[in-house]
Formats: C-alpha cells, sequence, structure tokens
C-alpha cells in the first residue's frame, strides 16, 4: 500500500478513532496507582496520539504530495550539495551535484546516462529555482557526441519537490528502460517544481508586481535548456509535462506558445487557476490576464499550428474528467489531441506511474531531434 494511497489513510483513521474509544473505555480501569495502571495510561495515550498525527499527516502529504512514496519519507538525503563543474555550465544553468543511475555499470554516464542538479536563473524572468536535468546514456556516447537531443520540461505537482520526479514518479528510470527497450527515442528531462516563489502558490502566471512564473517558464528557461545542452531551437524540439498544478502549466504554457513547444502533456491537469490562500491575487482585477489563465478559453483561441496536446483522467477518482472532455473537443486541427482515461484512479502518484510509461513513448513520436 502506497503512501498516497487512500487506504493507508483509512486505516489510519480508523486506528485513531479505535484507539481514541480504547482510551475511554478502559480509562476507569486504569485509573490505580500501580506501575501496571500508570503504564497502561501512558501506552494508551501514546498510542491514540501516535494514530491522530499519522492521520494528520497521511492527509497532508495525499493533499499536498510533500512524499511521494515510503522510501522517499524515509530515505532522504541530508548531505551538503557541492558545485561540480562538468563543462556543461551556461550563465543560466549553474551545475551543483551530479548523481547516477541505479542500472548495472550506471557510474559510466555513456551507460546509465547521468543525473545533473541545478540552479537555472531566468534573464527576463530575474527567477532563479533548482531542478534536475536527466540526460540519457546517448548524450555521451562518441558516435553521438554531435548529435541534437529532443527535451522536454517536467513540471510536478503544488507545492512539491523536483526530488518526487526522480524517487516517487520514476521519470529518468522510466525513460532509461523505454529507450532501452526501443519503444522511445533518448530524450533529455527537465525537471522542476511550479513552485518558483515559495510558498506561494504562482499558477505559472506572470502576476502583475509579482513574479512573472509564465515568462521563466516559457522562455527563460527553454533558452536556457538550449543554451547549455545539444537541443534544437524549433517546436518540434521540446516539449512541456506536468501533473496536476504542473500539467496545468504544461498545457497552458503550450497553448500560449506554439512557437517554442511542439507537444504538451497534462496528467491529472485541472484547467483553471484556483484563487485561494495559497496563490493570493494573482490577476489584481485583470480579466484578459484571468481569462488567458484559463487553459479551455487558451486552446480555444489558440491559432491551430500543429501542437500536439496528450490529456489524462479517470472514469472514477479524478474530478477533472468533464473539464478534460471539454479540452479534447475544443482543439483544432491541425492541432492534435490525444488522451489516457483509466478505468480508475485518483489524484496521486499510483495513478501518475501508470500514465507516465505510454505517455513518454506518446510524447517521443511527437518531438524528436
Amino acid at each position: 500500500m502506497g503512501l498516497t494511497s487512500n487506504t493507508v489513510l483509512a486505516l489510519a483513521i480508523i486506528a485513531g478513532v479505535l484507539l481514541f474509544a480504547a482510551t475511554v473505555w478502559f480509562w476507569p480501569k486504569l485509573s490505580g496507582r500501580s506501575w501496571r495502571s500508570v503504564l497502561g495510561r501512558i501506552g494508551l495515550l501514546l498510542a491514540a496520539q501516535l494514530a491522530l498525527f499519522s492521520a494528520v499527516g497521511l492527509a497532508a502529504n495525499k493533499s499536498f504530495l510533500f512524499y511521494g512514496s515510503w522510501a522517499d519519507l524515509f530515505g532522504q538525503e541530508t548531505s551538503i550539495g557541492k558545485v561540480v563543474d562538468h563543462g556543461m555550465s551556461s550563465d543560466d544553468i549553474k551545475i551543483v551535484d551530479k548523481q547516477k543511475l541505479d542500472v548495472p555499470g550506471g557510474a559510466k554516464p555513456q551507460v546509465g546516462g547521468q543525473i545533473l542538479k541545478v540552479a537555472i536563473t531566468g534573464q527576463k524572468s530575474k527567477i532563479t529555482s533548482p531542478g534536475y536535468v536527466w540526460l540519457p546514456p546517448e548524450y555521451f556516447q562518441p558516435q553521438h557526441k554531435d548529435r541534437n537531443f529532443p527535451a522536454s520540461i517536467i513540471l510536478t505537482g503544488y507545492p512539491g519537490t523536483a526530488e518526487n520526479l526522480i524517487k516517487g514518479l520514476n521519470y529518468p528510470m522510466t525513460a532509461f528502460k523505454q529507450a532501452k527497450a526501443g519503444k522511445m527515442k533518448p530524450m533529455i528531462l527537465v525537471m522542476l517544481r511550479p513552485t518558483i516563489a515559495p510558498p506561494r502558490d504562482t499558477e505559472c502566471v506572470d502576476i502583475p508586481g509579482g513574479p512573472q512564473t509564465e515568462t521563466f517558464f516559457a522562455e527563460d528557461l527553454p533558452r536556457a535548456i538550449q543554451d547549455t545542452f545539444r537541443v534544437g531551437r524549433k517546436p518540434e524540439n521540446m516539449g512541456f509535462i506536468g501533473n496536476s498544478t504542473g500539467g496545468y502549466c504544461a498545457l497552458k504554457i503550450a497553448a500560449h506558445y506554439p512557437q517554442t513547444f511542439g507537444a504538451a502533456a497534462g496528467l491529472s491537469a485541472y484547467y483553471e487557476a484556483p484563487d485561494d490562500p495559497t496563490t493570493g491575487d494573482l490577476f489584481h482585477g485583470d480579466e484578459k490576464l484571468k481569462a488567458r489563465a484559463n487553459v479551455l478559453e487558451s486552446v480555444k483561441a489558440k491559432k491551430p499550428t500543429g501542437t500536439s496536446f496528450l490529456v489524462t483522467s479517470s472514469e472514477t477518482g479524478e474530478p477533472n474528467l468533464g473539464d478534460t472532455k471539454k479540452f479534447i473537443k475544443l482543439v483544432k486541427g491541425p492541432d492534435r489531441v490525444s488522451s489516457i482515461i483509466l478505468d480508475s484512479g485518483g489524484h496521486n502518484f499510483n495513478t501518475w506511474r501508470r500514465e507516465i510509461p505510454p505517455m513518454l513513448v506518446w510524447m517521443s513520436g511527437r518531438i524528436q531531434a
């Protein structure tokens, strides 16, 4: 049972209720001064408190996706990052550290590829954000030294962490296995979280007088990728992928910037920016800006240019099914739209892990080197 599953949360709630009831029921019987009574009272109180905090923690994690798995929860890296010069850093992307993929021979980049921990600075937006870049093995192989590669930006949900895309959703390992099996072309993955002004949820919007988040993801980030790595500068060279908030950003920005992104995939995306305490006032009364942030309005107004879209939902368990079907109907040729609709699946890591392998194959067929 996964850390974000409904079953685990339900069991924690049931355990809390039962232990609370047991505390009330047995308390009179444990009211004596003997050591057994004292230990009994202490044990009941501790067990009830532990179950309560576990239920609250699981509910918060399910809502905000701080950790994607049990291994993610208990196996966090604590070592301090170090600056490493790999000969690939640019003014916009500074490489902070490197990691190997856990595959046989993975210590050699030409065998296992390489995961780079980076700091990315937007020249236009003046925003700096941490992230990770996955370079496939072929990137380092001598026979491909002059070859360009397709690249996809990948955003997690809010608040999320970029590391969850590696440990929780297994993007590099999935891409490695899919390419090795011949199901997809080798692809560079640039993995970030959408939260570039923490703790505020800026929803990939250029906020009047505030963070220029859309500019960072739509203009600064693609330019930084192209200036640092062997990636072409045409729309067919770059895709945009995301889950939840990241999926909303991917679909919206691809609709706004067809000259930059040839394809976009929104996993469990929603289609309108929320208005809540985490976002604050995103639009400052500007109705045009608010309409621009609506994905359905954006795709309706988009001039068809051949952009490819993929959207995902579930018949049971996903609240975005109705809007996803509306999105599909609004896409006009020569733009193309595809979908993955599961029979059932919640808004969680387990669902996205079922969608990522076919989505990467789809993306590989829509963008090229």
